[in-house]
């Protein structure tokens, strides 16, 4: 690995030499200005190279010539029996096995030439070599596949800032293949001596299935430009890519049309119309009218895992303090208070999401959804979870525009588990 670096570090020196000497004998100023960025883009990777190859250990002569440190065979006391394995102990004692069987094949998306590559692709539009083999060049745009680095990092935050993404089921099915779904299930019937039960047939007569929808974020060349580092530049890319995305997924996810997007919870005509329920401004204030119309209306089957997703005023202002007839508070703030506040309710879990998901009670609207009360591993979302960078040049503005994609498409798998409360117009149903 250490002379492979070293080589590497060569060409890189060569080949700024060389841009150097063409730079030195050029005359066109934009010729030099652009030699200087592909100069100063070498002289970060030859830094980066040279910290590499110092921190990496000297690696041990083949052959022999070095005779082995004292203890270095108990890295391998005993292989195997018979000759085999008395050679493999050798072997292991000098050094000389074959670190490419034990190390896990490398990711070309994730080494740090391909990072680099990226970064100059997503900043100046530069293709370079790393890219040629997952890029697709056309007279008006180009793609590149995001470094695994940033895409291990957006999935990695996602988990931690989605409070609704983290709860759905993530699939990864090929669009258009139906899904079957069972609902019909076989009952036992007690039998005689004489009599016996009928044979019944299990059939999955329902299905759903997947399409492919884009999910797009783009990202100003402008801003990209500014940062002048590899870690700087990966760690803007991710922040401005999950900020977008998430907010996007988890709309859908809620109320998404259905129409070039995910189908959203709410939007789901599946959903059956005996749970879907309204309260007014006397019945969100009052426990019986929830247990009656909500927690009533929740199969059982569906109870255990089912979670409250409301807005923070919703909760704050109508839930948090309540009590039932004898007293006993029903929704408070001090479970596990001791590692933080746990919203609960009933002892129901509370995930408070933001105004813009889900309305508070006081904003919404007549017939608004005000709160979700389901369990979200029964909705799914398909993706890959494979992001791709695309560059292309917007005419009106002469400007250059990257975007990240996504395909991902998702809906509710089984509906029958979920409770949709909406704001009432006062009288109640």
């Amino acid at each position: 690995m250490k002379d492979f670096l070293k080589k590497l570090l060569k060409q890189k020196e060569e080949k700024r030499s060389t841009l150097k000497q063409r730079g030195d004998s050029s005359e066109d100023v934009q010729v030099v200005r652009s030699i200087i960025g592909e100069i100063e883009e070498i002289d970060k990777e030859i830094l980066e190279l040279r910290q590499q190859i110092e921190a990496l250990p000297d690696e041990p002569v083949a052959g022999g010539a070095t005779p082995p440190a004292e203890g270095r065979s108990q890295q391998a006391a005993v292989v195997g029996s018979g000759s085999a394995g008395q050679m493999a102990s050798v072997m292991a004692s000098y050094g000389m096995t074959n670190p490419q069987r034990s190390q896990a094949p490398s990711d070309p998306y994730g080494s740090v030439e391909y990072r680099q590559a990226f970064m100059a692709f997503a900043v100046r539009g530069e293709i370079k070599p790393e890219l040629r083999a997952n890029a697709q060049t056309t007279t008006a745009d180009v793609s590149a596949v995001i470094p695994t680095t940033i895409l291990n990092e957006v999935i990695r935050k996602m988990e931690v800032r989605g409070r609704v993404w983290s709860r759905v089921r993530k699939l990864n099915i090929k669009g258009g293949v139906d899904v079957p779904i069972l609902s019909v299930k076989p009952v036992a019937t007690w039998i005689t001596e004489a009599a016996t039960s009928d044979r019944q047939k299990v059939q999955a007569n329902t299905k759903i299935s997947f399409n492919y929808y884009g999910l797009e974020c783009k990202v100003a060349v402008s801003l990209l430009a500014d940062t002048v580092t590899l870690e700087g530049f990966e760690t803007l890319v991710i922040d401005l890519i999950v900020e977008a995305m998430i907010k996007a997924i988890e709309a859908a996810v809620v109320s998404g049309s259905g129409t070039g997007q995910p189908l959203g919870i709410t939007k789901d005509t599946r959903v059956p119309a005996a749970q879907i329920v309204t309260l007014d401004e006397t019945e969100i204030t009052a426990y019986q009218p929830w247990k009656k119309k909500v927690f009533a209306k929740m199969p059982l089957a569906y109870k255990a895992g089912a979670v409250f997703f409301m807005a923070s005023g919703t909760f704050e202002t109508y839930i948090d303090g309540m009590v039932d007839d004898a007293g006993q508070p029903i929704g408070r703030v001090n479970y596990g208070i001791t590692n933080g506040i746990q919203e609960r309710f009933a002892g129901k879990e509370v995930i408070l999401v933001e105004d813009d998901l889900i309305q508070p009670y006081d904003t919404a609207a007549e017939d608004d959804v005000i709160a979700i009360f389901c369990d979200l591993s029964n909705y799914g979302v398909n993706s890959n979870m494979q992001l791709t960078m695309f560059r292309y040049l917007d005419h009106d503005t002469n400007q250059w525009v990257d975007k990240a994609i996504l395909i991902a498409d998702g809906k509710l798998i089984d509906p029958n588990g979920v409770v949709i409360i909406k704001k009432a117009d006062g009288s109640g149903t």
